[in-house]
């Protein structure tokens, strides 16, 4: 079959299309035909090495974490889902890539595919839902009228977390540029800051949490907007000791992650403020959660390209220059 892959680390790695063996299944997975793949930064950070102490791969490697597409074999043991069931999924972290024209997927991972959704839709929602799911309702336990600032509001993340705050019943506070304004506030946003007409740390006050979607100097700066006793939760680092625990990595890197984290963490105590970072996990039981929202119409994707498999390497680098309105996802079928 064919698949994107890497064949090694490294800043100047370029994906090559190759093909390799279609994927055997065990009991408990199911195969899937990919009909399509949202894309998500983390598949251009992979290939570069930038995560390798963390995510471990047997090169050649797959690129691609998030999958649409319809059930073509089941292992024994499979109990949920038949041949010919559309479904969708998140397999990051599980050292296997979704850029392929099937991907082997674990039963407890995948989630019915959303009806309202077609096949592209579905691909650009899986890691952006769980993410924003994870770090939103389970780590932060964002509850009715508290205020969250979600920077980079029409980026992948972005429109997805707003929507979700907003099911909440969390008040959003979220940067963009002014000609992003107004898709902001389409999804919900109640407080947007044109980042390059304001400073946001200058404009936003009151706030219970702030989730960090962006590098740099932002989570410093949206100290000064969180009241005391609240929360950041970070998407993007620094990483801390506790995620190198939950991940029982040795103690050079437990070490060397307190360090990175050092003085973020001083700042946030002294505002009587606490930081966590979050990696985000693969969970079909939360994914049929965010694909009932969807049913009923409490958040909808936000696309801004959609690129053929043989154009797949273009997607990522469109991805990489950092401009997409929303997701950016790769067609096969």
């Amino acid at each position: 079959m064919k698949a994107l892959v890497f064949k090694r680390y490294g800043k100047s790695t370029q994906p090559e299309f190759a093909d390799v063996p279609r994927p055997a299944i065990g009991p408990d997975d199911i195969l899937v035909q990919v009909h399509a793949v949202g894309l998500n930064p983390i598949d251009n950070m992979i290939p570069k090495g930038t995560l390798k102490p963390v995510l471990g791969f047997d090169l050649p490697a797959t690129i691609g974490s998030d999958v649409a597409g319809v059930v073509a074999e089941v292992g024994s043991s499979v109990k949920r889902f038949k041949v010919g069931d559309a479904v969708f999924a998140s397999v990051f972290d599980l050292g296997r890539g979704t850029l392929a024209d099937f991907v082997a997927v674990p039963e407890s991972i995948a989630a019915v595919k959303p009806v309202s959704l077609d096949f592209v839709e579905a691909a650009s929602i899986p890691m952006v839902g769980l993410t924003s799911w994870q770090a939103l309702k389970e780590r932060a336990d964002l509850k009715p009228g508290q205020k969250v600032f979600i920077p980079a509001g029409s980026g992948g993340i972005g429109t997805f977390a707003i929507q979700l705050a907003k099911h909440l019943g969390a008040k959003v506070g979220t940067t963009t540029s002014t000609g992003n304004i107004d898709l902001v506030k389409g999804l919900g946003a109640d407080e947007v800051v044109d980042y390059k007409r304001q400073q946001f740390e200058s404009v936003l006050r009151g706030y219970d949490l702030v989730l960090g979607t962006v590098r740099g100097d932002v989570i410093e700066k949206s100290l000064l907007i969180l009241k005391a006793n609240s929360v950041i939760v970070s998407l993007v680092g620094p990483l801390d000791a506790a995620f190198a625990r939950a991940r029982h990595l040795n103690a050079a890197l437990r070490f060397v992650f307190s360090l990175m984290s050092m003085k973020i963490r001083r700042l946030a105590k002294r505002r009587d403020v606490g930081y966590s970072f979050l990696f985000v996990r693969p969970d079909g039981g939360q994914l049929a959660e965010i694909g009932s929202i969807i049913e009923a119409g409490g958040i909808r994707p936000v696309i801004d390209k959609v690129f053929p498999f043989d154009q797949a390497t273009q997607a990522l680098a469109y991805l990489e220059a950092g401009r997409a309105k929303g997701k950016v996802v790769v067609r096969l079928l």
